[in-house]
């Protein structure tokens, strides 16, 4: 397979797979992902994601996510979600991995690479001074493939969350 490099025209290709930007018209698949991966990570209580609001998101007025999708036999087999953050320390802005899924039958095969590759050069060309995204402390072949690829799991760091009942609850205060 084909692996995107810095340089590569938007649209990668190989005779099995094909990676690009998220479309309009991909949203409800996108949103199908999103429900496999939840369900993967046993927080399928917590699924919200509709089409109409992705959408929103991915291509209203003001975007503020990104999406890569990959393709097989032209069945969307992954995706990956990402947005611009900041470092103050760095002084420069960032790139935020939010999901990356790749249906179970297509792991294996470099498309979640592929995709990591290609955010990896947007960050670079971008100028960005970081690549980052999580990962449940469970998700031990997740944690092995990523530090495979020189990513570094940062054991010092947890993520902080306010959401639903607390977070309108401090941000009507």
């Amino acid at each position: 397979m084909a692996v995107c490099r810095p340089g590569d025209n938007d649209r990668m290709s190989s005779p099995t797979a094909l990676i690009r930007p998220a479309a309009r018209a991909d949203v409800p698949a996108i949103v199908g992902l999103i429900r496999e991966l939840a369900e993967f990570e046993h927080l399928s209580h917590l699924l919200e994601a509709t089409p109409k609001k992705l959408a929103e998101h991915l291509f209203g007025p003001r975007p503020v996510v990104e999406g890569l999708v990959a393709e097989v036999g032209g069945e969307l087999v992954a995706y990956a979600l990402y947005f611009t953050n900041y470092s103050s320390f760095l002084t420069k802005p960032g790139l935020y991995l939010e999901d990356l899924y790749v249906r179970p039958a297509q792991r294996g095969a470099g498309l979640g690479r592929a995709l990591l590759v290609r955010l990896a050069a947007e960050a670079n060309a971008r100028g960005y001074g970081r690549f980052e995204w999580s990962v449940l402390d469970w998700n031990a072949s997740a944690i092995a493939f990523y530090e495979k690829l020189g990513a570094t799991v940062m054991p010092d760091w947890r993520i902080c969350r306010l959401s639903g009942a607390a977070l309108a609850q401090y941000g009507a205060a």
